[in-house]
């Protein structure tokens, strides 16, 4: 048995389970794809389970999900996963024409593909633009190209919380796009219908839906997300507890099952307080003491290279500087950072130069902030690099 007959024996086994696993701890409906032939299929990215939301839609074709390459670091797991499903491993925060290629040659070969092309499950609920380079593969690939759309997915699991909250959560494919009609249009176009099927606002979605999403300690982790404080903007200063999110300095919201804060000032949703702090962020509009702007400690830089191994570089503390980061002796110029990503909830990923970084915190701390910072350096720089090399949050 060849290694494509055998990753489709065995969907057919663990469909049925994994199904009724997964449409009762999400409260999950769903809509069935049925297309004949290879499939590029495109959903929008708002939660770490997404992949198996967006295959309950999947009875009856096996694709292979583009994930990300810290998952080929795992060991035990990894190994594991590549014989049951070969994923296709997509470095964040570096150049994908790897994945592109390998993506290719699975389409060509007759095979689907499911592929997040926002690249980052979204912080906020709301969508992110995807990698330009999406339109080109669609066009080039000679397969189908599906849309689909989870609705719910993100109050159900944001990408900062904890844990799964139980509310109401359904997939859907929104748009077929036969190779005839990919071909009638422009890369840019493709992208452009991508970006209107996946587009999802969790916070309309949940104005018209009213729906509670109950679970336990519903603020816990939200500091993972929330790097400023609205009254004394102070960074890192968050906590939760239960469903609330606090400050020392004496500010305090609630989370509520629907979420929405409660009370709805000077924040209604996790997407106002995130445009706020960045916003913040980028004009300074916190406490800085000259040319650095804050540190975090405990943390663990390595290397990464092309086999997915990792060495350690050192331990200590990461500060930001107004032209650099700075981690365990070493420095890494803003504006030589090609790329930067934020992984989970405690890793970030850049590559500099033609090398490949990751940072640990075993602290806790919000990772997000340093991202906003290079960000910017990279959207100011005289040679800022084409959109698609750059990752988005």
């Amino acid at each position: 048995m060849d290694e494509y007959a055998r990753h489709q024996k065995i969907w057919r086994m663990l469909y049925g389970p994994i199904s009724l696993w997964i449409c009762r701890k999400f409260h999950m409906t769903h809509e069935d794809l049925k297309v004949d032939g290879p499939v590029l299929l495109v959903p929008n990215h708002v939660n770490a389970w997404d992949p198996l939301l967006v295959a309950m839609s999947l009875k009856e074709k096996q694709v292979y999900f583009v994930a990300s390459e810290h998952l080929f670091r795992l060991g035990f797991l990894s190994r594991a996963l590549q014989w049951l499903v070969a994923p296709i491993p997509r470095r964040k925060a570096a150049s994908g024409t790897d994945t592109v290629k390998a993506c290719l040659r699975h389409l060509r070969a007759g095979h689907s593909i499911c592929l997040f092309a926002e690249g980052e499950q979204c912080w906020d609920g709301r969508s992110n633009p995807v990698f330009p380079a999406t339109g080109k593969l669609a066009k080039s690939s000679g397969a189908t190209l599906v849309t689909y759309r989870l609705e719910g997915a993100y109050l159900s699991k944001p990408r900062w919380a904890r844990g799964v909250r139980r509310g109401r959560v359904h997939g859907h494919p929104v748009n077929i796009y036969p190779p005839e009609t990919l071909k009638g249009m422009s890369a840019a176009e493709v992208n452009a219908a991508i970006e209107r099927d996946c587009y999802e606002d969790a916070w309309e979605r949940q104005r018209q839906w009213r729906q509670p999403y109950r679970g336990k300690r519903l603020a816990e982790g939200l500091e993972r997300a929330m790097y400023l404080c609205p009254r004394c903007r102070g960074i890192g200063t968050l906590h939760t507890k239960d469903d609330r999110i606090f400050c020392g300095c004496g500010f305090s919201l609630q989370y509520t099952a629907e979420g929405f804060f409660s009370p709805a000032e000077p924040f209604e949703t996790v997407a106002d307080w995130e445009a706020w702090q960045r916003e913040t962020l980028r004009t300074r509009g916190f406490p800085t003491q000259g040319e650095r702007l804050f540190s975090d400690g405990d943390m663990l830089l390595t290397k990464i290279d092309s086999a997915h191994e990792e060495t350690a570089l050192g331990r200590g503390t990461l500060t930001q500087y107004e032209d650099r980061i700075s981690c365990a002796g070493h420095d890494f110029s803003l504006p030589e950072i090609r790329s930067m990503a934020p992984v989970q909830s405690y890793l970030l990923l850049f590559s500099y130069r033609d090398e490949y970084y990751q940072l640990r915190s075993d602290s806790g701390a919000n990772l997000r902030k340093y991202m906003e910072i290079w960000r910017e350096a990279a959207d100011s720089s005289p040679q800022r690099l084409p959109r698609e090399k750059q990752e988005r949050n």
